[in-house]
């Protein structure tokens, strides 16, 4: 993954594309029509005699700026899709390594080692928790800043494959525009011939036309269903990255310290007179003695937070 983020590698994967785009075009797709039987062996078949044009020659053979953007943009989707493939995986969201290093610091209370190591990781995991330890020790403070981190990957993950739909959509314009070309091309071709211009006058704007709507589609096709894939692998990959990271920050969790001792219930009235029982007849009632009122606590004082740095 490292070595794929060089710029070296990306020449050498661009290379290797172009290098398998030039040999198959220069082994074609062009082959000889059979002989007609009784002719002689590389006789002349008739008017246009030769080799066919295969699909590869007629593109060869129309060489404008929209073929030359179509060609820049296909060789810019196969890198977009390559990358989107390699770095859309779940061992580089949260990978295993990454994951155990995180649980055995957060178990051994080392949460300095913790916030530097996820500030060097670059999983989704440790970019997600980062944040949230800077804002310890308050757990509602640090629940908000994962949610951020986590909402800002995502949507980066997502616009880096958005570039697909980009091409995939420009496709068929671009087909649309050399389509447009090429009627142009037979179209002055028939004014050139005054109106009596030969179907062979007209072939060569209309192969134009019906070539470039053909490099549009195969520049679409293949980007807008690997963006289609990709959207799909990305969700699902953000949200189990997400759980992850939601379950790592529960096991930090700060503990909240005593908030002082209960106040002590008061104490029920006594039995007898105390109790509200009038005396008997000509007996005075005497007094009843006032309860004892227990001397007030100090709240015992708050325990420190574990989660400390």
């Amino acid at each position: 993954m490292r070595a794929y983020a060089s710029s070296k590698f990306r020449i050498l994967l661009l290379a290797a594309m172009l290098g398998a785009v030039v040999l198959i075009a220069a082994r074609g797709y062009a082959q000889a029509p059979a002989p007609a039987p009784g002719a002689a062996p590389g006789a002349d078949t008739g008017a246009g005699a030769g080799q066919r044009r295969g699909v590869v020659n007629l593109i060869m053979g129309n060489l404008d700026p929209v073929f030359f953007t179509i060609a820049a943009l296909s060789v810019a989707g196969v890198t977009l899709i390559i990358q989107g493939f390699i770095r859309n995986r779940a061992s580089v969201y949260m990978p295993p390594e990454s994951v155990n290093r995180i649980r055995e610091l957060i178990a051994a209370r080392q949460f300095n080692e913790l916030l530097d190591f996820t500030e060097r990781d670059p999983s989704f995991v440790s970019k997600a928790l980062n944040p949230a330890l800077k804002r310890a020790p308050s757990f509602s403070a640090m629940k908000e800043a994962m949610e951020t981190a986590i909402g800002e990957q995502t949507a980066e993950r997502f616009r880096s494959i958005e570039y697909l739909n980009i091409i995939g959509n420009l496709g068929p314009l671009l087909g649309l525009l050399g389509t447009v070309l090429g009627m142009i091309y037979a179209f002055d071709a028939m004014q050139a011939a005054r109106g009596s211009a030969s179907p062979s006058d007209l072939a060569e704007g209309i192969s134009v036309a019906l070539t470039h709507t053909f490099l549009g589609l195969l520049l679409a096709v293949p980007c807008l269903a690997a963006f289609g894939v990709l959207r799909t692998i990305v969700d699902r990959l953000t949200v189990r990255a997400a759980l992850v990271a939601e379950d790592l920050l529960l096991m930090i969790k700060p503990q909240e310290g005593s908030r002082g001792a209960p106040a002590s219930p008061r104490p029920s009235a006594s039995h007898g007179s105390a109790a509200g029982i009038p005396a008997a007849p000509g007996i005075p009632r005497k007094p009843a003695p006032a309860p004892a009122v227990p001397s007030p606590q100090a709240p015992a004082p708050a325990e420190p937070s574990s989660f400390q740095f």
